[in-house]
């Protein structure tokens, strides 16, 4: 598997990303291996939040909340997704597929980091992959943070709105990953955070597992995914843990996937679960430190109570 790696002076000097970078060797699924970027910050045996980022973001999205996380004694870790970040990026989209982009976590989260009694905080992607992992190592977590995410099988019609992004992610000439990120908070972000966002990746070439996530959100029934995620529900639906959702009031891509969460997985039953006001589909840069508060409260709060 032929793969790029962004040179390393593209994320120097990045604004309030001054965190030291952490590697790990996945198998790449082809006989090779893949490096994968992570941040690990906190005491290494305090109870780890895994900070997982979706479409076309990197770590860099979770940047104010990751203070946050570690001064209230806890060990912050956010990886960045193969494709995205300081990752390794295969140069063929037909390298990406769901099943690949779950290995490769679970790679680094499990047989790497060997994580315990963990926190999944899953945005977007995050938790199309995090859910995946939740389901099917369900001793490695505790709890879990669902922020506008959801775990498609194909079974609902997508969204106009889904359909949208879908469809201009493959006619765009081109992708433009800062500018993507700005349109989906709610407030303007500076020309250098979304420089930052634009970072990873020199030109077009890096950007082919960007292209490809939105293909690979499952929407329709046989969809390669749609069936392991079947099983995840049939999983989830056992799952009598800690189970929050933290929705933004402003993202029409999966604005009342919440309730869905709500209704089918028992751990969310009685949880405080919360609406973030005025946050986009990008919360964490409309709130982040809001969405570190709410899921401090909650670690907090389960931890005492089990």
């Amino acid at each position: 598997m032929e793969a790029l790696r962004t040179p390393d002076e593209r994320f120097s000097g990045l604004p309030g990303y001054p965190f030291e970078p952490h590697y790990a060797d996945v198998p790449s699924g082809d006989g090779g291996t893949l490096r994968v970027h992570y941040l690990d910050e906190g005491p290494d045996d305090a109870d780890p939040v895994l900070l997982l980022h979706g479409e076309p973001s990197w770590s860099y999205l979770y940047r104010t909340m990751i203070p946050i996380i570690t001064a209230a004694g806890m060990r912050a870790l956010a990886p960045d997704l193969v494709g995205f970040g300081r990752s390794d990026k295969p140069a063929r989209r037909a390298d990406y597929t769901y099943q690949r982009h779950v290995d490769w976590m679970r790679a680094l989260v499990v047989d790497h980091l060997d994580l315990a009694r963990a926190t999944l905080i899953g945005q977007d992607w995050g938790g199309l992959i995090g859910l995946r992992l939740v389901a099917e190592h369900p001793e490695r977590f505790d709890r879990v943070v669902a922020a506008n995410t959801f775990l498609p099988t194909g079974d609902r019609h997508p969204g106009d709105a889904f359909l949208a992004w879908q469809k201009f992610s493959q006619e765009t000439e081109e992708f433009p990953v800062g500018r993507i990120v700005n349109g989906g908070c709610t407030s303007d972000l500076p020309p250098a955070v979304m420089s930052a966002y634009d970072a990873p990746f020199p030109d077009e070439t890096y950007k082919e597992g960007a292209r490809q996530f939105p293909m690979l959100v499952p929407s329709r029934p046989d969809d390669p995914a749609s069936e392991p995620n079947r099983r995840a529900w049939d999983a989830l639906r056992q799952w009598t843990k800690p189970f929050l959702t933290a929705f933004s009031d402003s993202d029409p891509i999966t604005a009342g996937a919440e309730r869905v969460l709500q209704a089918d997985i028992p751990g969310a039953a009685g949880q405080p679960h919360t609406t973030i006001v005025v946050g986009g589909h990008f919360l964490q840069e409309d709130r982040g430190e809001e969405l570190a508060k709410v899921a401090i409260d909650f670690v907090t709060t389960t931890r005492r109570a089990g």
